[in-house]
């Protein structure tokens, strides 16, 4: 466990000199910055720039986490998470011989064993059924989905329990323009009615426009924490995509990958914590 919660928290996740080194390399290189609650903050960044890593440690799965990271009031991976924060990885997490209800209804019980909670697990898998549109394919057999309709599954099962927090890696990739289109729908239906904290990771630039707040990450380094809007205005750019190469390009020119913080929400380097 990496540090005590707090008494008070202004974010639904709230990093401080986060770091996580692998062999000589730091995969995260001493990151801070905040998530708004009922937010839609973005991740973006190329691949292997350390967004899964990140994920990662926000859900508590990451070794070898050095620096604060407090989720939801409560240390990263704290068991008291659990119920409350739902993750969907890059690749479908569902059993292929299952159907589309059977895989939710499986990982229900798994979360609440026990026979009283049988009506209240139906229902719940009804709704996150409904709520990622496969209400239809109910009962269709996963293998025989095609690879959108795979990672709906996936994310009807992160949606079981209402979660307060939302952590999504990629969840659009590959996807048809129209598919993407209804999930970033979803996305910003869960936020604004259910108060759902979202964290989706991209490395599609256009997809930054869909977010309220972004995180642009390069080589383990945050080159930016802002709006959309205020990172156009900052760097005279038109677009989200503009902006983030020209702070590629001003680090350069200053000789460094990018910032550990890039505003004043974010605490300076700090000792870390077991």
């Amino acid at each position: 466990m990496m540090n005590s919660p707090r008494a008070e928290h202004a974010g639904a996740v709230e990093a401080r000199a986060l770091t996580v080194v692998r062999g000589d390399r730091a995969v995260l290189d001493g990151l801070g910055f905040t998530v708004e609650p009922g937010r839609i903050t973005g991740l973006l960044g190329p691949s292997g720039c350390g967004k899964s890593t990140l994920m990662r440690a926000v859900v508590g799965t990451q070794a070898k986490v050095s620096g604060t990271l407090d989720v939801l009031g409560r240390p990263a991976g704290h068991p008291s998470l659990r119920a409350r924060v739902g993750y969907v990885t890059q690749a479908p997490s569902v059993y292929t011989d299952l159907t589309v209800r059977q895989n939710p209804d499986y990982f229900a019980a798994v979360l609440r064993p026990g026979r009283g909670h049988r009506e209240a697990r139906e229902e719940a898998v009804t709704r996150a059924i409904g709520d990622v549109d496969l209400t239809r394919h109910a009962d269709a057999l996963a293998g025989n989905l095609s690879g959108g309709q795979l990672s709906r599954v996936s994310l009807a099962v992160a949606l079981l329990g209402t979660p307060e927090l939302l952590v999504l890696d990629e969840p659009t990739v590959g996807l048809d323009p129209v598919l993407r289109r209804d999930l970033w729908d979803l996305f910003h239906s869960l936020a604004a009615d259910r108060g759902t904290t979202i964290l989706v990771s991209s490395h599609v630039m256009d997809e930054a426009e869909r977010c309220h707040r972004l995180l642009l990450m390069r080589e383990g380094t945050l080159l930016a924490d802002d709006t959309p809007d205020a990172l156009r205005t900052r760097t005279g750019s038109a677009t989200v995509e503009e902006a983030f190469l020209r702070l590629v390009d001003e680090a350069a020119a200053d000789g460094t990958t990018g910032h550990r913080a890039t505003t004043d929400r974010a605490t300076p380097r700090q000792e870390t914590t077991r």
